[in-house]
Protein backbone atom coordinates (compact mmCIF):
# COMPACT_ATOMS: atom_id res chain seq x y z
CA UNK A 1 0.00 0.00 0.00
CA UNK A 2 1.23 3.46 -0.88
CA UNK A 3 1.72 6.08 1.73
CA UNK A 4 -1.00 8.71 1.93
CA UNK A 5 0.43 12.19 1.76
CA UNK A 6 -1.56 14.91 3.47
CA UNK A 7 -0.95 18.41 2.16
CA UNK A 8 -1.86 21.30 4.42
CA UNK A 9 -2.57 24.57 2.72
CA UNK A 10 -1.76 27.49 4.97
CA UNK A 11 -3.71 30.64 4.51
CA UNK A 12 -1.49 33.68 5.06
CA UNK A 13 -2.74 36.00 7.75
CA UNK A 14 -3.50 39.51 6.66
CA UNK A 15 -1.90 42.02 8.99
CA UNK A 16 -3.73 45.32 9.08
CA UNK A 17 -1.38 48.27 9.27
CA UNK A 18 -3.09 51.57 9.97
CA UNK A 19 -0.48 53.61 8.10
CA UNK A 20 -0.67 51.37 5.03
CA UNK A 21 -4.46 51.56 5.06
CA UNK A 22 -4.33 55.35 5.27
CA UNK A 23 -2.01 55.50 2.27
CA UNK A 24 -4.36 53.28 0.27
CA UNK A 25 -7.15 55.73 0.98
CA UNK A 26 -5.63 58.19 -1.47
CA UNK A 27 -4.98 61.92 -1.34
CA UNK A 28 -8.25 62.64 0.49
CA UNK A 29 -6.73 60.95 3.53
CA UNK A 30 -4.14 63.74 3.57
CA UNK A 31 -6.96 66.28 3.77
CA UNK A 32 -8.57 64.36 6.63
CA UNK A 33 -5.23 64.11 8.43
CA UNK A 34 -4.73 67.86 8.17
CA UNK A 35 -8.24 68.44 9.53
CA UNK A 36 -7.49 66.05 12.41
CA UNK A 37 -4.31 67.91 13.35
CA UNK A 38 -6.12 71.24 13.09
CA UNK A 39 -8.93 70.01 15.33
CA UNK A 40 -6.50 68.73 17.96
CA UNK A 41 -4.60 72.04 17.87
CA UNK A 42 -7.79 74.08 18.32
CA UNK A 43 -8.93 71.82 21.17
CA UNK A 44 -5.66 72.10 23.12
CA UNK A 45 -5.26 75.84 22.45
CA UNK A 46 -8.84 76.61 23.51
CA UNK A 47 -8.54 74.49 26.66
CA UNK A 48 -5.55 76.58 27.74
CA UNK A 49 -7.36 79.84 26.96
CA UNK A 50 -10.54 78.76 28.78
CA UNK A 51 -8.53 77.56 31.77
CA UNK A 52 -6.87 80.97 32.09
CA UNK A 53 -10.20 82.75 31.62
CA UNK A 54 -11.80 80.62 34.33
CA UNK A 55 -9.29 81.56 37.04
CA UNK A 56 -11.02 83.64 39.67
CA UNK A 57 -10.12 85.39 42.90
CA UNK A 58 -12.95 84.90 45.38
CA UNK A 59 -12.15 88.22 47.03
CA UNK A 60 -12.08 90.18 43.74
CA UNK A 61 -15.59 91.63 43.87
CA UNK A 62 -15.33 92.43 47.60
CA UNK A 63 -12.13 94.37 47.02
CA UNK A 64 -13.71 96.19 44.06
CA UNK A 65 -16.66 97.09 46.27
CA UNK A 66 -14.38 98.47 48.98
CA UNK A 67 -12.32 100.50 46.52
CA UNK A 68 -15.39 102.03 44.85
CA UNK A 69 -17.07 102.93 48.13
CA UNK A 70 -13.80 104.45 49.37
CA UNK A 71 -13.39 106.41 46.16
CA UNK A 72 -10.17 104.59 45.21
CA UNK A 73 -10.98 104.32 41.52
CA UNK A 74 -7.37 103.95 40.37
CA UNK A 75 -6.82 101.11 42.83
CA UNK A 76 -9.94 99.37 41.51
CA UNK A 77 -8.71 99.75 37.90
CA UNK A 78 -5.27 98.44 38.86
CA UNK A 79 -6.85 95.38 40.49
CA UNK A 80 -8.87 94.67 37.34
CA UNK A 81 -5.75 94.87 35.17
CA UNK A 82 -3.85 92.61 37.57
CA UNK A 83 -6.63 89.99 37.64
CA UNK A 84 -6.75 89.87 33.81
CA UNK A 85 -9.89 87.77 33.21
CA UNK A 86 -12.88 88.41 30.92
CA UNK A 87 -15.00 89.41 33.92
CA UNK A 88 -12.34 91.75 35.29
CA UNK A 89 -11.99 93.47 31.92
CA UNK A 90 -15.74 94.03 31.82
CA UNK A 91 -15.68 95.44 35.36
CA UNK A 92 -12.71 97.63 34.39
CA UNK A 93 -14.69 99.11 31.51
CA UNK A 94 -17.61 99.77 33.84
CA UNK A 95 -15.37 101.51 36.38
CA UNK A 96 -13.82 103.65 33.67
CA UNK A 97 -17.32 104.89 32.81
CA UNK A 98 -18.25 105.89 36.37
CA UNK A 99 -19.96 109.27 36.50
CA UNK A 100 -21.85 108.67 33.27
CA UNK A 101 -25.49 107.54 32.99
CA UNK A 102 -26.13 103.94 34.00
CA UNK A 103 -27.26 103.11 30.47
CA UNK A 104 -23.85 104.16 29.10
CA UNK A 105 -22.06 102.02 31.68
CA UNK A 106 -24.24 99.01 30.86
CA UNK A 107 -23.73 99.42 27.12
CA UNK A 108 -19.95 99.72 27.52
CA UNK A 109 -19.85 96.55 29.64
CA UNK A 110 -21.99 94.64 27.13
CA UNK A 111 -19.69 95.65 24.27
CA UNK A 112 -16.64 94.37 26.13
CA UNK A 113 -18.55 91.21 27.03
CA UNK A 114 -19.33 90.52 23.37
CA UNK A 115 -15.67 90.97 22.48
CA UNK A 116 -14.58 88.61 25.27
CA UNK A 117 -17.07 85.95 24.19
CA UNK A 118 -15.85 86.24 20.60
CA UNK A 119 -12.28 85.69 21.86
CA UNK A 120 -13.34 82.58 23.76
CA UNK A 121 -15.16 81.17 20.73
CA UNK A 122 -12.23 81.68 18.38
CA UNK A 123 -11.55 78.46 16.49
CA UNK A 124 -14.93 76.87 17.18
CA UNK A 125 -16.11 77.40 13.57
CA UNK A 126 -13.17 75.26 12.45
CA UNK A 127 -14.33 72.40 14.68
CA UNK A 128 -17.94 72.78 13.57
CA UNK A 129 -16.94 72.76 9.90
CA UNK A 130 -14.67 69.74 10.40
CA UNK A 131 -17.37 67.83 12.29
CA UNK A 132 -19.78 68.30 9.39
CA UNK A 133 -17.33 68.23 6.49
CA UNK A 134 -14.96 65.36 7.37
CA UNK A 135 -17.61 62.59 6.98
CA UNK A 136 -18.65 64.12 3.65
CA UNK A 137 -15.05 64.09 2.46
CA UNK A 138 -14.85 60.46 3.54
CA UNK A 139 -17.98 59.59 1.58
CA UNK A 140 -16.56 61.39 -1.46
CA UNK A 141 -13.42 59.28 -1.25
CA UNK A 142 -15.51 56.12 -1.01
CA UNK A 143 -17.59 57.01 -4.04
CA UNK A 144 -14.55 57.84 -6.17
CA UNK A 145 -12.83 54.69 -4.92
CA UNK A 146 -15.80 52.53 -5.87
CA UNK A 147 -15.82 54.09 -9.33
CA UNK A 148 -12.15 53.20 -9.76
CA UNK A 149 -12.80 49.64 -8.50
CA UNK A 150 -15.54 49.02 -11.04
CA UNK A 151 -13.46 50.62 -13.78
CA UNK A 152 -10.69 48.15 -12.93
CA UNK A 153 -13.20 45.31 -13.17
CA UNK A 154 -14.37 46.53 -16.54
CA UNK A 155 -10.79 46.76 -17.79
CA UNK A 156 -10.03 43.23 -16.57
CA UNK A 157 -12.79 41.82 -18.76
CA UNK A 158 -13.08 38.04 -18.48
CA UNK A 159 -10.08 37.95 -16.13
CA UNK A 160 -11.98 39.73 -13.35
CA UNK A 161 -11.91 38.00 -9.99
CA UNK A 162 -13.19 38.51 -6.51
CA UNK A 163 -9.86 39.84 -5.26
CA UNK A 164 -9.93 42.81 -7.61
CA UNK A 165 -13.42 43.76 -6.45
CA UNK A 166 -12.85 43.18 -2.72
CA UNK A 167 -9.54 45.06 -2.68
CA UNK A 168 -11.04 48.04 -4.46
CA UNK A 169 -14.02 48.15 -2.11
CA UNK A 170 -12.09 48.00 1.17
CA UNK A 171 -9.62 50.61 -0.07
CA UNK A 172 -12.56 52.84 -0.97
CA UNK A 173 -14.18 52.40 2.44
CA UNK A 174 -11.02 53.54 4.22
CA UNK A 175 -11.83 57.19 3.55
CA UNK A 176 -15.29 56.77 5.07
CA UNK A 177 -13.77 55.34 8.24
CA UNK A 178 -11.21 58.14 8.34
CA UNK A 179 -13.83 60.81 7.75
CA UNK A 180 -16.08 59.47 10.49
CA UNK A 181 -13.21 59.28 13.00
CA UNK A 182 -12.13 62.87 12.31
CA UNK A 183 -15.72 64.10 12.34
CA UNK A 184 -16.50 62.41 15.67
CA UNK A 185 -13.37 63.83 17.30
CA UNK A 186 -14.18 67.34 16.05
CA UNK A 187 -17.80 67.05 17.18
CA UNK A 188 -16.91 65.97 20.71
CA UNK A 189 -14.26 68.69 20.92
CA UNK A 190 -16.75 71.32 19.76
CA UNK A 191 -19.41 70.28 22.27
CA UNK A 192 -16.88 70.12 25.11
CA UNK A 193 -15.49 73.58 24.40
CA UNK A 194 -18.98 75.04 23.96
CA UNK A 195 -19.97 73.73 27.38
CA UNK A 196 -16.84 75.15 29.00
CA UNK A 197 -17.34 78.55 27.36
CA UNK A 198 -20.95 78.63 28.49
CA UNK A 199 -19.76 78.17 32.06
CA UNK A 200 -17.32 81.07 31.69
CA UNK A 201 -20.07 83.28 30.25
CA UNK A 202 -22.38 82.47 33.16
CA UNK A 203 -19.69 83.50 35.63
CA UNK A 204 -19.10 86.70 33.67
CA UNK A 205 -22.80 87.55 33.93
CA UNK A 206 -22.79 86.88 37.67
CA UNK A 207 -19.81 89.19 38.21
CA UNK A 208 -21.42 91.97 36.21
CA UNK A 209 -24.63 91.63 38.19
CA UNK A 210 -22.61 91.95 41.38
CA UNK A 211 -20.85 95.01 39.94
CA UNK A 212 -24.13 96.70 39.03
CA UNK A 213 -25.42 96.00 42.54
CA UNK A 214 -22.32 97.68 43.94
CA UNK A 215 -23.02 100.79 41.85
CA UNK A 216 -26.65 100.89 42.92
CA UNK A 217 -26.18 100.35 46.65
CA UNK A 218 -25.23 103.25 48.92
CA UNK A 219 -21.78 103.40 50.45
CA UNK A 220 -21.52 102.82 54.18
Amino acid sequence: MGEQVTTTVETPETAINTFDLAIKGGWLMIVLFVLLLLSIYVLIERILVIRNAGKEDDSFMNRIKDYIHEGKIESALALCRKTDTPASRMVEKGISRLGRPMSDITEAIENVGNIEIAKLEKGLPILATTAAGAPMIGFLGTVTGMVKAFMSMASAGVNVNVNILSTGIYEALITTVGGLIVGIIALFAYNYLTTQIKGIVNRMEMRIMEFMDILNEPAN
